[in-house]
């Protein structure tokens, strides 16, 4: 399970921020800030080396993006106007094993982004939510059961979320967890990770009680945090979903959200590393 498992840690670089460890094999750059490409570059590249890494991923605005290119990363995802609906985001890849750059089951991947190409629509799509549920905001006292839900659902996890001090964290900042509730127990949640310099938002950690798959719960989560995410001057949304599931790619396709790129074999998420999509929407 999720806990028995050393998740990734998050650490401060001047004024970058940076997750890396052995879960997912991996350095993630998740934001650069004003701190400088070169000397960013040059401490990810220390890292990992001296930790075994097989591949660095970076997330960065595309004016910034030359010199990681000059220094063997290549683009594998884009949002436009990610930034302030100004600047185009990039998710750059730097893969230091060949076996780690070689995207695995590339047919399969491919027929499902095309599925879920074939359901998408310039209207998004409403789900009505299961009746006798409701939506709501997920508060400190329901971390235990948040926590436990995610055990339940996640072998392993990118992030620490079966971690209750890890939601109680993020909660305090700019993450807003959302539940859907039945009879007042907690059966799906979702959380929205919010940039407010950046006025984007990373709608992620979908989690369904395995007893309630087949109801629609993560798209009318998705609704709700997409309009709670319009009233906090948000301006653009994104998900970095996995490539395998055709679920959850489709029902980004089907509320309006458009393709930006394939990260390859990027995440350790349900036992293994995979390959995941992001996919990203206008919120004006």
């Amino acid at each position: 399970m999720a806990n028995k498992k050393v998740a990734d840690q998050i650490e401060n670089y001047k004024d970058a921020v940076i997750q890396h460890g052995t879960l997912s094999n991996r350095i993630y750059l998740m934001h650069l800030g004003e701190a400088n490409p070169e000397e960013v570059i040059a401490f990810l590249n220390k890292m990992a080396v001296k930790n075994g890494y097989t591949k660095i991923f970076a997330k960065i605005p595309k004016k910034k993006a030359d010199a990681f290119i000059d220094q063997g990363y290549h683009i594998e995802a884009v949002i436009p106007l990610f930034y302030k609906l100004q600047d185009e985001g990039v998710f750059l890849g730097k893969y230091l094993s060949a076996d780690r750059s070689k995207l695995k089951m590339a047919e399969q991947i491919d027929a499902y982004l095309q599925l879920a190409h074939s359901h998408a629509s310039e209207h998004p799509e409403h789900v009505s939510l299961l009746e006798g549920a409701n939506i709501r905001e997920c508060m400190p006292g329901d971390i235990k059961e948040m926590s436990a839900l995610y055990r339940t659902v996640f072998e392993t996890y990118p992030f620490p979320i079966h971690d209750p001090g890890y939601i109680r964290d993020t909660m305090q900042f700019n993450t807003r967890y959302f539940g859907v509730e039945m009879s007042g127990r907690l059966i799906a949640l979702s959380s929205a990770e919010m940039c407010p310099a950046s006025q984007n938002v990373e709608m992620t950690d979908f989690a369904t009680d395995p007893a309630w798959l087949g109801h629609r719960l993560a798209v009318c989560l998705l609704e709700r945090m997409e309009q709670e995410m319009m009233l906090h001057n948000i301006t653009s949304a994104y998900t970095i979903a996995r490539a395998l599931s055709p679920a959850m790619n489709i029902s980004f396709a089907k509320r309006g959200y458009f393709y930006g790129g394939t990260l390859i074999n990027n995440t350790n998420i349900a036992g293994q590393i995979e390959s995941m999509n992001v996919w990203y929407k206008f919120l004006v």
